[in-house]
C-alpha cells in the first residue's frame, strides 16, 4: 500500500515538472498581439515586370508627343505637355507623312507682289524730291467757259518704240515699273478705287480682293518632298490667268475743251483701263479688266518715275508723261458725227481705215483751234 502511494506521489511531482517547462518555453518565444484585428490583412499587389512599365511609358509618351493638326493635316510636336517631343522617344516620323500645308497664292511678275524694303540705298546719290512730289492743281474751268467740248477714247500699244516705258520690267525701290504693276500698287496701297469693266461712267466700285481675282486663276497643289527627311510638303499656289506682259495696251478716256476764258484747248483724261490678251479656244481676245479715275490716281503716278533710255537722271513721272501726252495712241472712238455711239470697229471693218479715221479725228480737233485764229 506505501508503494503504491510512493509511486503515485513521483508520477504526480513529474506530470507537474513537465507542465512548468512548457509554460516556461510559451514565455520565451513571441507573443501574439493582442491589439490585432480579428481578421486577415489584404494581400499586396504583385509589381509588374521592368520590361512591361517601359513599354507603357514609350507609348504613353510617343503618344502625348506628337498631335495632329487638323487644319493642315501636319504633324507637329505637342509643347504643351511636360516633356513632350524630348529625345526620349525615338520613333521617327514615316517618310510619307505630310509635314506642313503652305499657302503661296502670289502670282510673280508683278502682280499682287509685296513691294520689297532695300536695307541699303541703290543710289549713289540721295533721292528725296520724287518723295515730296505732289501733283499740280488743275485750272478751273467755268461751264459757260467751254464753247466746245468733244470726247475722244484712246488705245495706248506699249509694244510701240514710244511707249517702251509702260512695259518695262525693271525693278524700282517702287517695286515692279510695269504699268500696269502701277495701277495695282495704286489700288492696294494707296486706296485708289477701281471700277467694273462694263462700262466708263464709274458707277460700280470694285474692292481690293475683286481686283485680284481678275488677274488670280486657279488654285494648284504641288507636293515638294524634303530631300533629307523625305517628309512632303504641300504647297498651294494660284496659276495667273495671264502673264503679265500681256497686259500691253491701256485705254484712256478723255475729253478736249477749248475754253475761251485763257483762248486755248485744253484735254483733261478722265479714266484709264489697262486691257489684257486672253486665250479662249485658242484665240487671242482682249479683255477690260477695270477702269480708274485718273485724277485719283495723279497722287501716285507723280512719284514713279517713267523709263528713259537716254538718261537715268532725266527721268519724268507717270503724271508729267500723261499731262504732257509724251506718248503715242490711236483712236478707237469719239463723239464726233457718231450719233450711234459705236466704236470705230463698229463701223469700219478695215483696220488700215480704221486708223486713218481715227488720224482724222485728232486733225479735225487740232483745225478746230487753228480756225478760230485770223492772221
Amino acid at each position: 500500500m506505501k508503494k503504491l502511494v510512493f509511486f503515485g506521489l513521483v508520477f504526480f511531482i513529474g506530470a507537474t515538472t513537465m507542465v512548468q517547462a512548457q509554460s516556461k518555453y510559451k514565455k520565451a518565444g513571441a507573443k501574439p498581439a493582442t491589439n490585432a484585428p480579428a481578421t486577415t490583412a489584404p494581400a499586396t499587389a504583385v509589381p509588374a515586370p521592368a520590361a512591361n512599365t517601359t513599354n507603357t511609358n514609350v507609348k504613353q509618351r510617343t503618344k502625348s508627343a506628337y498631335i495632329t493638326n487638323n487644319v493642315s493635316g501636319a504633324i507637329s510636336p505637342d509643347t504643351t505637355r511636360p516633356g513632350a517631343g524630348s529625345g526620349t522617344v525615338t520613333a521617327a516620323l514615316p517618310s510619307s507623312a505630310v509635314v506642313t500645308v503652305r499657302y503661296d497664292t502670289t502670282i510673280p511678275g508683278g502682280f499682287d507682289t509685296k513691294q520689297e524694303v532695300s536695307l541699303r540705298s541703290n543710289y549713289a546719290v540721295e533721292r528725296q524730291l520724287i518723295k515730296d512730289r505732289k501733283p499740280l492743281e488743275y485750272d478751273y474751268i467755268r461751264e459757260d467757259d467751254q464753247v466746245w467740248s468733244q470726247f475722244v477714247w484712246e488705245e495706248i500699244d506699249g509694244r510701240e518704240k514710244m511707249n517702251q516705258g509702260f512695259v518695262y520690267p525693271g525693278r524700282d525701290d517702287n517695286g515692279d515699273q510695269r504699268f500696269f504693276s502701277i495701277l495695282l500698287n495704286a489700288i492696294k496701297y494707296d486706296s485708289v478705287v477701281a471700277f467694273s469693266p462694263d462700262n466708263d461712267l464709274f458707277r460700280t466700285p470694285l474692292t481690293s480682293d475683286q481686283v485680284a481675282n481678275l488677274t488670280a486663276g486657279s488654285l494648284d497643289t504641288v507636293e515638294v518632298p524634303d530631300p533629307v527627311s523625305g517628309a512632303i510638303e504641300k504647297v498651294i499656289t494660284r496659276k495667273p490667268r495671264f502673264s503679265p506682259d500681256s497686259v500691253y495696251t491701256f485705254r484712256i478716256k478723255e475729253q478736249w475743251i477749248f475754253d475761251k476764258e485763257a483762248s486755248k484747248m485744253t484735254c483733261r483724261i478722265i479714266g484709264i483701263a489697262p486691257i489684257a490678251k486672253q486665250v479662249v479656244a485658242n484665240k487671242s481676245q482682249p479683255r477690260t479688266l477695270f477702269w480708274i479715275y485718273y485724277p485719283d490716281l495723279r497722287k501716285t503716278l507723280v512719284k514713279y518715275e517713267v523709263y528713259n533710255p537716254k538718261n537715268y537722271a532725266g527721268r519724268m513721272s507717270w503724271e508729267e508723261l500723261f499731262e504732257s501726252r509724251y506718248f503715242t495712241s490711236y483712236v478707237i472712238k469719239s463723239t464726233i458725227n457718231n450719233p450711234g455711239d459705236k466704236y470705230l470697229n463698229g463701223l469700219i471693218k478695215d483696220p488700215l481705215l480704221r486708223l486713218l479715221e481715227g488720224q482724222n479725228i485728232k486733225e479735225k480737233i487740232f483745225n478746230y483751234e487753228q480756225d478760230l485764229w485770223a492772221y
